[in-house]
């Protein structure tokens, strides 16, 4: 049994193709998806196994009651055998043991009563009666013997029925709580990496904040720098690259005039080259 759950749950439990690869290599959008197949899976197959469970102790509850009628029948049918054997034997007794007076007359309140369905009018047919009331008995022995056999072996079908039931309650019970375990597991997962990718998006909008903050001040320093040198240029206000380079350029300039001291006609030269740079 226990391999046939292992075999089971290998089989409905199987991932696709793409959880093979190593996690780390799976973004985490991905790696939330799969946790949740997998919570999915188990809560299934934890459904199907409490359906399965269900089923078995109805069918165990049915052959119960079973048992439980037949048990009843023959105890009936026993006792209704012993009421006809101390009834047909108090009969025959009381017409066998009543005492006879000395003057050989039997006063009527002593006299034996018959039968009410059954007269006697000699021993051949009282002999014949006894035989079929014999026979009878003896049947009614046989079924009752045959009666108890059948209980006694449903009843230790019902205990092997029973210890069977139990270990395989006692498998179900283990492997319930070894998929609760996973279960628990994959919903720690599932958080995990719902709580990162939560942290990735806000990082990722903080960082986009932030560039967007860097390409404007590019861009406003970009625009100071050609107005104060007066410097003609072509580059476009989404070229922040080539804007940056620009002001590489503008401060090795400037660098230079304050490390050289140059004429002011030399700058207006240096304005001239950058513009035509």
């Amino acid at each position: 049994l226990e391999e046939r759950l292992r075999e089971a749950f290998r089989d409905k439990l199987r991932l696709l193709t793409v959880a093979a690869r190593e996690p780390a290599t799976l973004p985490p959008s991905t790696r939330v998806l799969l946790k949740r197949r997998q919570v999915a899976e188990v809560e299934r197959e934890l459904q199907n196994q409490r359906q399965e469970f269900q089923q078995r102790m109805q069918r165990l509850a049915q052959r119960r009651q079973q048992l439980a009628r037949r048990q009843e029948q023959h105890r009936d049918a026993v006792l209704r055998f012993d009421s006809f054997l101390k009834v047909s034997v108090g009969s025959c007794g009381a017409t066998l043991r009543v005492p006879k007076p000395l003057g050989g007359v039997i006063p009527p309140a002593l006299r034996p009563q018959p039968p009410p369905t059954v007269q006697f009018q000699d021993v051949p047919a009282m002999l014949v009666h006894f035989g079929v009331l014999a026979g009878v008995r003896a049947a009614l022995a046989r079924e009752a013997e045959a009666g108890q056999e059948q209980l006694a072996q449903g009843r230790a079908q019902l205990q092997r029925y029973r210890q069977e039931t139990s270990t395989q309650l006692l498998g179900t019970r283990n492997e319930l709580a070894r998929l609760q375990a996973r279960l628990e597991a994959a919903r720690q997962d599932v958080l995990q990496w719902e709580s990162c990718w939560t942290n990735i998006q806000s990082t990722a909008i903080q960082k986009t904040l932030l560039l967007g903050q860097i390409k404007l001040a590019v861009l406003n320093l970009f625009q100071q720098a050609t107005a104060q040198l007066r410097i003609p240029t072509d580059r476009g206000q989404e070229d922040t690259k080539a804007q940056l380079d620009m002001l590489l350029l503008c401060m090795q300039a400037l660098a230079d005039i304050c490390a050289t001291g140059t004429h002011p006609q030399h700058h207006r030269s240096t304005r001239l080259l950058w513009g035509q740079e």
